[in-house]
């Protein structure tokens, strides 16, 4: 449920609002992985951000503060903000941008501007090929930087409509996983509600600001809590499937719950980053 585009969005734009310190932010994406870097996509960008071309990297921490703190405070209150586009559905990117291609592919990034903002950035984060996230000391994390010509308008969410609908979520993803029984040690898979439970212990790593709404949070956990069981109900359904057809089925059963997932996750996340802003 958490990713490093929603803790620097959240953290970065508390920042920017008053509510935490530069610490917060590295502390947040430190949990990412210990080591950030920064790079530019083209010669355009390196030259706004102070990077040398073609070797347009580095700068760390502190240049991913600087480019953030720019372009953000230029748009204060609605200047930076996650996407997590699919293939299919890449609502909140520009559309035939290299930025767009390579979000996707990301499954997440980062808007920093707004439609008023004259150079609005966007920031796609990758792992180092050699690193493992999570288990390799050494990760880097690479937060690419893209010029923009445009920001889309942000979407409207409602965070009442989307704990509504995570309710029946949450009932349709665990009958999904209770349907397998209790026959997933014949399919060499560990005990599903286990991994579950790993899932979600594994979420409370990330820290939400304090000035983040009760309810909001609550949508964000529920949301963890459904993806985790989409994820383990879909690897199980595949694995105790026999034939190509069936395995298509298992995972047609949870695949429109992350369609559900990802409304949550952004109307939670949206309401978080308004009431950074709020007195």
């Amino acid at each position: 449920m958490w990713c490093p585009s929603t803790s620097l969005s959240v953290w970065a734009n508390a920042w920017l609002a008053g509510r935490a310190a530069p610490d917060d932010v590295l502390d947040a994406l430190s949990a990412w992985a210990p080591v950030q870097s920064v790079a530019a996509h083209d010669a355009v960008v390196a030259s706004s951000i102070g990077l040398s071309w073609p070797d347009a990297s580095g700068g760390g921490t502190a240049a991913l503060l600087q480019l953030v703190r720019g372009a953000g405070l230029a748009a204060a209150g609605d200047g930076i903000r996650p996407v997590f586009p699919v293939p299919g559905d890449v609502r909140g990117l520009p559309a035939g941008t290299p930025f767009q291609q390579e979000a996707i592919l990301a499954g997440e990034a980062v808007l920093i501007g707004s439609a008023d903002t004259s150079s609005p950035l966007g920031l796609v984060p990758t792992y180092s090929e050699v690193a493992d996230p999570g288990e390799d000391d050494d990760a880097e994390l690479c937060w690419t930087v893209f010029p923009l010509t445009n920001v889309p308008a942000p979407e409207q969410h409602d965070v009442g409509d989307a704990e509504y609908a995570l309710r029946s979520a949450v009932r349709t993803a665990a009958e999904a996983l209770g349907s397998t029984g209790s026959r997933w040690a014949e399919y060499g898979v560990e005990d599903p509600r286990l991994r579950v439970e790993q899932m979600m212990e594994a979420a409370l790593v990330h820290r939400i600001p304090d000035h983040a709404p009760t309810r909001a949070v609550r949508v964000l956990q529920s949301a963890a809590h459904v993806e985790a069981i989409i994820v383990v109900s879909a690897d199980l359904l595949t694995a105790s499937a026999q034939t190509s057809a069936a395995v298509q089925r298992a995972v047609d059963t949870v695949a429109p719950l992350t369609a559900v997932v990802r409304s949550a996750r952004s109307a939670a996340v949206t309401a978080i980053l308004h009431s950074a802003w709020r007195n």
